[in-house]
């Protein structure tokens, strides 16, 4: 791409794109950002923010929980006082929270935001919360507290057999090792007396009509890259305090909140502090388990969104890459499913 344009007059121009792109549609104006974790998307989120008169709403499963600063790498203060976040240290980490909490939060969210006559930007990495955002939930019912608890002390072997006998449809569907998604499957269940896989959204047919004119960015890195940072990002998490920041949450209810305690880092900087293994190999294991993750969330967008990827560069600004995205937003431009480089 060519030099960015610059000035009053382009400011100008743009800020009349973004207010037709708010006022053309329920879906269109809401800025999506996704990509895997470490990419760079929150400080993209912030220039785009500052660029287009926005503010940042979190699509994050953890930081909505009260304490989980470090290891979900949560906004500073500073970040939050330069532009308003939504959908962060909303509940507090005894509560469970799912994506039916989520969906009616940002619903409230992104109406405020507009009410302000301001940009919703959407960021984040849980593809599950951008999923039902866009094309709704199903008919499972709010959860249960005493339920979810009972169900969340049934070791997971048991669950399975469960869920293969009452539902086998979704049992053959689902990532067996992702514990929260059998449990919420199995209270459902119990809940209902029906199947999980009948009350869930349909999602296996093309994009819900609202999405044919979403904005939906996504940004991609060469995975040497990817992986530098994440390497980078974890050794940062450990420096700054993850171990005494678990130790401390884990008496107030982290560790019995398994919602809570599936953040990358958080399980294994508490395997740490009960002698599962010695602290090197803890954070090569968080290293691993980062990595992992990304590539389970590339591969969610790339099947479950039409995201219009964008491939970063090593060490390209954060305000480059949100001038090209600012720039395409103003205008609606089309999704594409190949990645383009700035």
């Amino acid at each position: 791409m060519g030099a960015l344009p610059d000035g009053a007059a382009e400011d100008a121009r743009r800020r009349i794109g973004v207010t037709r792109a708010i006022e053309s549609g329920n879906r269109v104006g809401v800025l999506a950002l996704v990509g895997p974790t470490a990419v760079g998307k929150s400080q993209v989120a912030l220039q785009l923010a500052e660029k287009l008169g926005g503010d940042i709403i979190s699509v994050d499963s953890m930081q909505v929980y009260r304490g989980l600063d470090i290891g979900t790498a949560k906004p500073s203060r500073q970040d939050r006082a330069r532009i308003r976040h939504h959908l962060i240290d909303v509940v507090d980490i005894t509560a469970p929270f799912d994506a039916a909490q989520f969906l009616r939060l940002v619903n409230q969210a992104v109406a405020d935001v507009r009410a302000h006559g301001r940009v919703p930007i959407l960021c984040g990495g849980t593809g599950l919360y951008f999923k039902a955002f866009y094309s709704g939930l199903g008919e499972a019912p709010a959860g249960s507290a005493g339920l979810r608890a009972e169900v969340e002390a049934t070791p997971l072997p048991e669950l399975l057999r469960e869920l293969e006998q009452r539902d086998p449809v979704a049992y053959g569907k689902m990532d067996r090792r992702n514990a929260r998604r059998v449990v919420r499957a199995v209270e459902v269940i119990r809940l209902t007396g029906k199947p999980f896989s009948v009350q869930q959204a349909d999602w296996s047919g093309p994009p819900a009509s609202e999405l044919r004119g979403a904005t939906i960015f996504g940004l991609v890195r060469a995975t040497a890259d990817l992986h530098q940072r994440i390497e980078a990002r974890v050794e940062t998490m450990f420096e700054q305090g993850l171990v005494a920041e678990t130790e401390a949450l884990l008496p107030a209810g982290l560790g019995s909140n398994r919602t809570a305690l599936q953040a990358l880092g958080y399980r294994q900087a508490a395997e740490y502090l009960r002698g599962v293994r010695p602290l090197p190999e803890t954070i090569a294991l968080v290293k691993t388990r980062t990595r992992q993750f990304a590539k389970r969330q590339l591969t969610w967008f790339r099947r479950q969104l039409p995201v219009q990827w964008i491939e970063i560069a090593p060490d390209q600004p954060a305000e480059l890459i949100a001038d090209a995205l600012a720039e395409r937003y103003s205008h609606s431009e089309p999704g594409s499913r190949e990645p383009r480089k700035i």
